[in-house]
């Protein structure tokens, strides 16, 4: 199944406290759960003024819908072709 990285523009993403990352990590959790199995979300980096995501989904199309009916900003939605890593270069 594909994976999408989402950039998300959050002004002041980085300075949410925990509990409000708590908060937006249950409501996201929430409505993956009500789109079934084939979504899901694998982790999430903050920076000062974005969040990006990865998700394994079937379409860029259901990763849209997630960000719709949780009202988060989905700017760029983009498949991950592959992954490197130190260990590529071996």
């Amino acid at each position: 199944m594909p994976k999408y990285l989402i950039e998300r523009e959050i002004p002041g993403a980085g300075k949410l406290s925990a509990q409000e990352l708590q908060a937006i990590s249950q409501k996201s959790c929430g409505i993956l759960a009500g789109m079934g199995p084939q979504i899901q979300w694998v982790q999430s980096y903050v920076t000062a003024d974005k969040v990006y995501c990865v998700y394994i989904a079937p379409n860029a199309e259901m990763v849209r819908e997630h960000a719709r009916q949780g009202g988060f900003p989905a700017n760029v939605v983009a498949e991950i072709k592959t992954t490197i890593d130190p260990t590529t270069a071996e």
